[in-house]
């Protein structure tokens, strides 16, 4: 596991500590963690069998993953929420929701969480970015500040509470993680702590940087 800091802008009034576990280089890149993606089961139309081998990779890293960020913050009580997708709730079948099912069965197998991964809940379309360049965006709008406040109900029960915010990948500039992250803490959390599977890495290509996660 690997450590950063989410530095201040205008959408996140203070740093924040985060982790994250893999590189992301690339959807179909030697060593990119491509799970990731098959649990995304973007259009519902991913074999069952994949999205089974997906869902105990990430059991495997979030398990591990998770006993170290709580020995790193002193075994403070953390509740775990995640950050929503794109589209409301009830845009997704039952399939295209298991990352966050995957994470809230280890936070009761582990048992040493507050169970929080339906403390955000998304009513509103927004635009889903990394598929916004090719055309399948689908409707809502880009980050905005403030858009998670805008189109999610967040629980009252975020109130006074450490927050370990997970989402699968972490992309610098995008702003969705530092809005979700600010929503808490205007909620009332006590403090947030991030954490994504993955972190986009910058691919240099022909003299030019681009972000492999938004185009491909």
């Amino acid at each position: 596991m690997n450590s950063f800091i989410i530095v201040k802008n205008e959408f996140l009034k203070q740093d924040t500590v985060a982790y994250f576990h893999y590189d992301y280089i690339g959807f179909g890149h030697e060593g990119n963690p491509d799970f990731i993606n098959h649990l995304k089961n973007q259009f519902g139309s991913t074999d069952i069998l994949i999205l089974k081998n997906a869902v105990n990779q990430l059991k495997k890293v979030l398990k591990e993953d998770f006993c170290e960020i709580k020995k790193l913050n002193n075994n403070k009580k953390l509740t775990v929420c995640v950050v929503p997708r794109a589209k409301s709730e009830d845009y997704y079948s039952e399939y295209q929701k298991l990352f966050k099912k995957t994470i809230s069965n280890v936070v009761d197998e582990i048992g040493e969480f507050v169970n929080g991964t339906n403390y955000i809940i998304r009513h509103t379309n927004t635009r889903t970015t990394h598929l916004n360049r090719s055309g399948y965006g689908g409707d809502g709008e880009m980050p905005y500040i403030g858009i998670t406040k805008s189109t999610c109900n967040i629980s009252k029960d975020v109130l006074d509470k450490d927050i370990l915010l997970v989402d699968d990948i972490y992309t610098l500039d995008i702003n969705i993680d530092e809005d979700a992250i600010q929503a808490l803490l205007d909620n009332g959390a006590k403090s947030v702590i991030f954490y994504a599977v993955a972190k986009t890495v910058k691919t240099k290509n022909k003299n030019t940087y681009f972000d492999d996660y938004v185009i491909f």
